[in-house]
C-alpha cells in the first residue's frame, strides 16, 4: 500500500508540473497577454531608510531588488503595448517591455494611471524634456487625476510642452484599445487626497483580469470582491501588508486590506476561485514579498498565487 501511495504522489506531482508547464507555454505563445513588471509597494524594495532585516537582506545579496507595482499589456497582432502605472522604475520597466516582449517604433502606446500616489504616477516625469523628451504619449486618467496633473507642477509642464496627451477615462466606461483588447476603470475607496482611485478590468479575446493594487478595505467597497474575482480569470489584488502590527506606526494611517483579511474572505471558496487570486503591491515589510518565506509558502499550498516579475498571463 505504501508503494502505491508514493506512486500516486509521484503521478500527481508530474501531472501538476506538466499542467503548469503547458500554461506557461501557452502564455509565452499568446498574442495578447499581461506581464508583471513590478510587484512592490510605492517605495519599492529595498525601501528608503529601512534598517530592518528585510531590507538588510538585499544589501547582503540574499534578496533581489523588487520594482514598484506595474503591469504590461501586450498585443502582438496589433503591435501595441500598454503600461499600467507610471512608477519610479519606469525606465527599466519600459526597457523590459521592449527587450523581452515587443519592440516597436513607439516606446509605449498608452499609460493607465490608477491614482495620485507616488508609486503610481511619479514616473510620468521621465517623459519630460529632462529625460525622454517624447511628444504626445497617451496617458489614460480619470477626471480628478487629469486635473491634478494639469494644475500642479512639475506635472503641468508635461502637458504644456505636450510630452503627454490625455485620453479621458470615465468610471465603468469601456475603453476599446483595438479589436482584441479593452479596459474598464472602476472606482475603489482609497486615500484620495489628490485624485480618485480606480482599479481596472482588462479583457482580451478569451480571458480577463482585475487589477486592484490599492484599496482601503474590501468591506468599504460597494462591490463584493469574492464575486468580482469569480467573474474573471485573474485577479491582481492589493497585498500591501500581511497583518496588523507590521509597521511601527498606526496602520489606519495607510489603510489596506491585510493578506490575512483577504484570505479569510476566500476561505470557503473553491480551489478554482482561490487560484485566480494573485497578490501584488507588497510593502517591504511584508514577508510574502519574499518567495522563500514561510507565510508565502503556506498560502501557496492553499491555492493563492503571488505576482512575480516576468510572468505572463494569456488573454
Amino acid at each position: 500500500m505504501r508503494k502505491l501511495y508514493y506512486l500516486a504522489v509521484f503521478i500527481i506531482s508530474v501531472i501538476g508540473c506538466t499542467s503548469n508547464d503547458v500554461a506557461i507555454n501557452k502564455a509565452n505563445q499568446a498574442n495578447q497577454y499581461i506581464t508583471i513588471l513590478g510587484t512592490a509597494q510605492d517605495g519599492g524594495f529595498p525601501h528608503i531608510g529601512c534598517q530592518k532585516k528585510c531590507c538588510d537582506d538585499f544589501y547582503k545579496g540574499i534578496s533581489p531588488k523588487q520594482k514598484v507595482v506595474s503591469l504590461g499589456l501586450i498585443d502582438r497582432e496589433a503591435q501595441q503595448k500598454f503600461l499600467f502605472e507610471a512608477t519610479p522604475d519606469i525606465s527599466t520597466q519600459l526597457a523590459d517591455l521592449e527587450k523581452n516582449h515587443l519592440k516597436t517604433r513607439t516606446i509605449i502606446d498608452g499609460v493607465f494611471i490608477t491614482h495620485a500616489h507616488m508609486g503610481h504616477y511619479a514616473g510620468l516625469l521621465y517623459f519630460g524634456k529632462e529625460a525622454l523628451g517624447k511628444k504626445n504619449i497617451p496617458v489614460y486618467a480619470m477626471p480628478k487625476m487629469k486635473n491634478f496633473l494639469i494644475n500642479n507642477g512639475p506635472w503641468s509642464q508635461l502637458v504644456t510642452t505636450k510630452n503627454i496627451a490625455f485620453s479621458n477615462l470615465r468610471k465603468d466606461k469601456v475603453v476599446q484599445l483595438n479589436n482584441s483588447l479593452k479596459v474598464t476603470p472602476f472606482l475603489v475607496p482609497h486615500r484620495d487626497e489628490f485624485s480618485e482611485t480606480v482599479g481596472y478590468k482588462i479583457e482580451g479575446k478569451n480571458k480577463s483580469a482585475l487589477f486592484i493594487p490599492d484599496i482601503n478595505k474590501w468591506s468599504l467597497w460597494e462591490k463584493n470582491i469574492v464575486e468580482e474575482v469569480k467573474k474573471v480569470d485573474y485577479a491582481f489584488l492589493d497585498a500591501t501588508f500581511f497583518k496588523e502590527g507590521e509597521i511601527n506606526r498606526p496602520m489606519s494611517e495607510v489603510p489596506h486590506p491585510f493578506i490575512e483579511e483577504t484570505v479569510d474572505l476566500f476561505k470557503n471558496e473553491s480551489l478554482t476561485t482561490k487560484n485566480k487570486v494573485i497578490f501584488i503591491h507588497f510593502n517591504h515589510t511584508n514577508p510574502a514579498l519574499q518567495p522563500i518565506s514561510k507565510e508565502r509558502n503556506e498560502l501557496t499550498l492553499l491555492g493563492y498565487k503571488f505576482a512575480t516579475e516576468g510572468k505572463r498571463f494569456e488573454l
